[in-house]
Formats: structure tokens, sequence, C-alpha cells
């Protein structure tokens, strides 16, 4: 026995699509519905509206053969847990690794990344961050461009594959957070339209029109969402979401959204008895985005700092294109490692006007927001999908920075060896046109930058794809095993010190010079000589030992004597 049911509020007529067309039955509030007596998990389907084709459910769990192909019904109750002695994960100040499943591994599924959890753990992670999994078009892609929100990427593993996978990782000790897209839908297999106003006109973004958040017809669309979210929670025990891009979220509603959803996540956590969390990308500099929604704030667990990263790429690279011409300036790295943002209030060059408001060190916690050397975004939208040119030196300079800082340090898959790989923008569109289109869009967004168009990955290329996939034959090999053992000793250190989780943003000092940075934590100072050249670093109060380092440091009396690119943690 299986109830189907579908909001298409204007549709004249709908049937549920088995063998046969059958009528559904519609409720004043726009929901149609149909009890069937002999399906159940497993059993195909689709909707059709006032005659149209066969369509997926706007709520589809399970997409085996595609977006474009019929939804089948899943039982999320009928998975067998095993993680009832699992208390959850305070997300704030813990390890964060972000990874794309579709490269993680050779073969690109949950099951294959469980085979990495081991790794993970001794590591020192403690939050595994899936890139999205909803279900999208054509078996590769970085997973933005779903449409299918309530459903698990077949090649991925499907849902139930998904249900394990953070069984296992709760068996060893790792949260999940899952990224979630809500801002919009992709261009391919995207039916919702045709079953209501699930988008608007009365805002744009930069994929043309909004989700409908506060037009007619938004009460069922922001309940779309949210119980979307709430779902991940409860069937699938994660225990955090990563909302993309919030600040596209256009919401002229006497609630917002997300604090709608920050509510309704609190009840739930208090029902479940664990910690949820939110964690926002925004572009908006605004720490109203963690601000308690009691207080007037949208109530997110914490957000993305990008400033942060931002100003470490400068300060290692030495890269000053674009928006980076902002954080070239001196005194950047110094500021937004004690105020979070540098575009607080100030004027923001490449976005032409100023930008942002400042976070008051009496109200917020460094962990409220998340530092990172590099994430999928600031790899996979350089032209090339490069990482980071530097030295190892220059990479575990940039571990040390942020992993000792008073933020929730996010880690990039592979980044913690200093992985060869590249992680480009890659699609699998079928229609031509489509493909055709991303191909152009991508050459023609760098051709501004003054790159030549062959010199563009093709995103349809499986090659794009293929040559994203990370090597682990690298683990075992120098200087990347190096740079491994670096991570870890370091991630280890930050686990025993009181004084690298002190999250208070008065916690941390820093001192620089040219070609050389200190940094105090408590009884600690991180020391690094950004130089290629061997020189000497000076340092507040008399260092008694050498915690870690990174190449060769010797104390003198005028300071640390540090190799080039290197960095040492020193005792006072």
């Amino acid at each position: 026995m299986h109830t189907f049911s579908v909001w298409a509020p204007d549709a004249s007529e709908v049937a549920l699509v088995l063998d046969e067309r059958l009528a559904m039955a519609k409720a004043a509030d726009g929901w149609w519905s149909l009890e069937v007596a002999d399906a159940g998990h497993g059993t195909d389907y689709a909707f059709s509206v006032d005659g149209s084709d066969p369509m997926p459910d706007p709520r589809s769990a399970w997409q085996p053969d595609g977006v474009h192909g019929p939804s089948r019904v899943f039982d999320a109750s009928r998975f067998g847990w095993s993680d009832s002695n699992w208390r959850g994960q305070e997300v704030r100040g813990a390890v964060f690794y972000e990874l794309h499943l579709g490269t993680f591994t050779p073969e690109g599924t949950l099951e294959a990344a469980a085979g990495h959890l081991d790794y993970l753990v001794a590591l020192g992670v403690q939050v595994v961050s899936l890139l999205p999994v909803a279900a999208f078009p054509g078996k590769h892609g970085w997973g933005y461009d779903g449409v299918d929100l309530y459903a698990v990427h077949a090649p991925y593993g499907g849902p139930e594959a998904l249900q394990r996978f953070v069984d296992q990782c709760h068996a060893v000790g790792l949260a999940v957070c899952l990224d979630v897209v809500y801002n919009h839908l992709g261009p391919s297999g995207n039916y919702l339209g045709s079953f209501g106003p699930y988008f608007t006109s009365k805002h744009t973004t930069p994929w043309g029109p909004a989700v409908n958040l506060d037009d007619t017809g938004s009460l069922e669309v922001r309940r779309w969402i949210c119980d979307n979210a709430l779902r991940w929670f409860r069937d699938f025990h994660i225990d955090a979401l990563r909302l993309d891009a919030v600040h596209a979220l256009q919401d002229d509603s006497p609630q917002h959204l997300l604090a709608q959803l920050s509510d309704e996540t609190a009840a739930l956590s208090a029902e479940l008895g664990r910690p949820l969390g939110l964690v926002a990308e925004s572009d908006l500099n605004d720490p109203a985005m963690v601000t308690p929604v009691a207080d007037g704030g949208m109530g997110m667990t914490a957000q993305w700092s990008d400033d942060y990263h931002h100003a470490l790429h400068t300060l290692l690279t030495g890269e000053r294109a674009g928006y980076y011409e902002d954080f070239a300036q001196p005194g950047v790295f110094e500021k937004v490692l004690t105020q979070v943002f540098l575009h607080d209030g100030s004027y923001s060059s490449f976005r032409g006007k100023d930008w942002g408001r400042p976070v008051d060190p009496a109200a917020h916690r460094g962990s409220e927001f998340l530092a990172y050397t590099s994430n999928h975004d600031q790899v996979g939208n350089r032209a090339l999908g490069d990482r980071p040119a530097l030295s190892p030196g220059q990479l575990a300079i940039g571990a040390a920075l942020v992993i000792t800082s008073p933020y929730t340090p996010m880690l990039f898959m592979g980044e913690e060896w200093g992985a060869s790989t590249p992680w480009r923008f890659f699609t699998d569109h079928e229609e031509p046109e489509l493909a055709e289109a991303v191909r152009n869009g991508r050459r023609s967004e760098f051709a501004a930058f003054g790159w030549d168009a062959d010199e563009i990955p093709d995103p349809q290329d499986p090659e794009t794809w293929r040559s994203s996939v990370l090597d682990w034959t690298e683990v075992d090999q120098s200087p990347h095993r190096e740079l491994l053992a670096w991570y870890r000793d370091l991630l280890a250190l930050r686990a025993r010190n009181d004084d690298l989780r002190d999250d208070r943003l008065g916690s941390v000092a820093v001192t620089s010079g040219e070609g050389w940075l200190v940094v105090a934590r408590g009884a600690l100072r991180v020391v690094a000589n950004l130089s290629g050249d061997e020189q000497v670093v000076p340092v507040d109060g008399r260092p008694s030992y050498e915690v870690m380092v990174f190449g060769t440091s010797e104390p003198i009396a005028q300071g640390i004597r540090l190799s080039g690119h290197s960095v040492a943690i020193y005792a006072v």
C-alpha cells in the first residue's frame, strides 16, 4: 500500500502513471493524491499534468534511470541503522573535509568513498563535507545543476547507499555535512514549472527566474525546500547542511527562508537529541548570517569565509588579478585573521561599491566562520582547474595558518598531500545544444581574461572529469607523504592544544615583516618564512622549545632562523 501525492495547484487533471494512467483526486490545497494497494518500495511511477508526457515526482527520492526517467518509491525506514549511540557533532570548531564523490575515488561512488574513512580519521578530520548528491543530468558533474533535489544521484549509488555511507561515518566517529542547492535548478530535467509556481519573475538570478520564495504559491515552495532539508537530517541522519550561495535566495517575506529553516532545524534538533548544523555560503560579508533568529539574524550555525581564502592565497602566491587585487594591500591578512572580513563596510573594487559589515568580537566567535586554503570553487572555477602552484613549504605554511587560526578549518580533498591532479569544471549533458552552450560559455568567460578557447578544458570531454580524479598513489610518494605527515601532526596538535582551539577573535595576534609572519596563539607562536631564502624571524618572548617544523628552524638570540618557505611552531 502506498499513497502517491503531488502539488499541482493550477492543474485541471493529474494522472499517476504506472502501467496505465490513473486519475488522481484533488484537494482544496492544490495537492493531488491516489492510494494504490499493490504499490510500495521499488514501484516505478511518474505524473502527467493535464495530459503531459510522464514526468518525475518533484519530491522523488529515487531516480534510477536518470533525471528524465520515472521515479521509484523509496522507503527510507527499511534501512537498519547501527548508529544509535551517535550523539552528533557540533560543527563549529570541527575539522571539515570537502570532497566530491565523483572524483574522490576512481569508482566515483559512495561505497568507494567509504573505503577511505579510516584514512580520514587518521588524518584528523571530524566532518566529511559532501558536494551535492541530488540527482543531476548525466553521470559526471559537480552536482550544482541538480534537478531532483530529494533524490540521490544514481551513479553514486542511490539513496540507500547514502544511508549506508552516513552509518559507516558515524561508526568511526565522523559527522557528515551535505551540500544542498536551493537557489536554482539545472537546465536539463527541471520539470518543476509544469507542476506549479516553483519559480517567479518577481526576482531574477544569474540562472534566470528565481525560486519562488515570496510570490503566489510560495508557501508550498518554501515547504518543499524546508521538508527537503529536514528529511536529510531525519531519514539520512545527516549532521549538517552546507547551503549553496544563500545570497541568491531572494526573499522579501516577513520571515526569510533561512530564518524559517533555522527555526525548524532547531526544533528537529531538540526532537532528535543531537546537534544539527546549517553552514551557509554567503557573499554578503554580513554577520547577520550567523546571528540567532531571536536577535534578528538568519540563524545559521556557521558560514564560509572567502575573504580568509583570498587573503591567504594572495599572501602565498602573490597573485593580484581580479578580486585578489584588494587582498594584495599591506595588512590584509592580519585583518582577516583577527576581524574575519576585509570588506566590512569598506570599498570593494571588484564589486564597485562599499560592501559588508564588521564582525563584533563580543557577539561572535571565530568558529562561526570556515577558513580554508582552497575549496571546490576556488580551484574548479579557475580556467584550468589548477590547484595553487606552490612549493611543499608554502603549502605547509598555508595549512598552518588555517589549522591554527581561531576559525573552523576546512580542507579540500587532496590538498593534505599536495595533490598534483587538477579539479576542473566538467559536465555530462546529453542534449547537443546544451552541451555546446556550456562549452562556449566556459570559453567566453575566460576569453575576457586573455585565454584562448583551445586552452580551456572542454567540460563535456570525459577526459576533463577523468583528469580531476585524485591519484591515491601519491600519498606514499615524496614530497607528498611529508606534507601529509605535516597535516596529520598539525591536526593532532590542534586536537590536544586548548590555545589552538580557542575561537575567541581576541585570542589571536599577528606581527609581520618583509617576507615573514608570526601568529600568537596563547603560549604558541606560529613562525612562517614566506620568502624562498633563509632568514631570521623575530619572535616576542623567548621560545622555550620547538613543537613542530616543516623545513628547518633554529632559535637564536635575534629570533628563529628558518629555511626558505618553511614554518615552525614554538612554545614560549
